[in-house]
């Protein structure tokens, strides 16, 4: 087997939506797609997610999973939008999902009622786990440090790494968010990727375009290896978190931060109506 994967990305929020099939089979899943939203006016919008749709039905295939590699923090989940159009299609994400609802349910205060056993998800995924979708086979690598939840999934000679790792001009994932760790990206990165076949694939999550550059999403375990600026082989544990936690200290929050937060470790389901009908996501004030 052969698999074909097809990029999309979204420029507002620089997000790799990825699909990945089998030609043979028409197997399917999709990872990491993106719900539009407009936090001054409240909008949602499918725009991000049209150009997946039109490429599924184009291409006549009927994605029976949706992947993703964490709870986003910089743009809402559309997966649950999915089944509108694919009814069967389920969603799954790193086991570890429950930790980052415990952590955000207290930061947000959020409903008592709010569930942290992750069940809003289809399928919860182990570390080390074969998920089989028909014929395509993924290994799930527990990549955590950006959040404690973060996973990669490998296939054949392809890896998506999420936000763990960019492409080598932009470095690594950032670890300044609630339970996030340099220390544990730099293990999950040196241990988990950097440990794989030189040769294999690594399509990322995220693609910044530094200097204005045309965009690039794949690159490999070698170049990965020889040429991030951030997180080399050759690299040290201390130096990696010494330079993570410099970084991080510069950073503004992400401006989708909250909404996309509360929607997306509730598995892309928006929070419940309220008595006029109508949802809404919180925001906390700090002075």
């Amino acid at each position: 087997m052969s698999i074909k994967i097809q990029h999309f990305f979204d420029p507002a929020t620089s997000t790799l939506t990825y699909v990945v099939h089998d030609p043979q089979t028409r197997d399917s899943v999709v990872i990491d797609p993106v719900w539009d939203y407009e936090p001054a006016s409240g909008k949602l919008s499918t725009k991000s997610m049209e150009p997946v749709l039109h490429y599924l039905k184009e291409n006549n295939l009927s994605p029976k999973w949706v992947l993703e590699t964490h709870a986003h923090a910089d743009h809402l989940s559309s997966s649950q939008l999915f089944k509108n159009f694919f009814p069967d299609i389920k969603v799954a994400i790193g086991e570890r999902i429950t930790e980052v609802q415990k952590t955000f349910k207290t930061i947000l205060n959020l409903d008592p009622e709010f569930d942290t056993s992750g069940k809003a998800f289809d399928l919860l995924l182990k570390e080390g786990q074969i998920f089989e979708v028909g014929s395509l086979k993924f290994k799930v690598l527990f990549t955590p440090g950006h959040t404690p939840a973060c996973a990669s999934y490998l296939i054949e000679d392809a890896l998506f790494s999420g936000d763990a790792i960019f492409m080598p001009d932009s470095g690594t994932g950032r670890c300044d968010f609630p339970a996030g760790s340099a220390e544990t990206l730099y293990e999950s990165i040196t241990k988990n990727i950097y440990t794989l076949p030189d040769n294999i694939r690594i399509f990322v999550g995220h693609d910044y375009q530094p200097e204005g550059r045309s965009l690039k999403f794949e690159t490999t375990v070698k170049e990965e290896k020889e040429q991030n600026i951030q997180l080399k082989a050759t690299t040290t544990k201390s130096e990696y978190i010494e330079f993570r936690k410099r970084r991080d200290a510069t950073l503004a929050a992400p401006k989708l931060l909250f909404p996309s937060i509360q929607v997306n470790i509730n598995a892309g389901h928006l929070p419940p109506p309220e008595a006029n009908g109508v949802s809404y996501l919180k925001s906390p004030l700090r002075q």
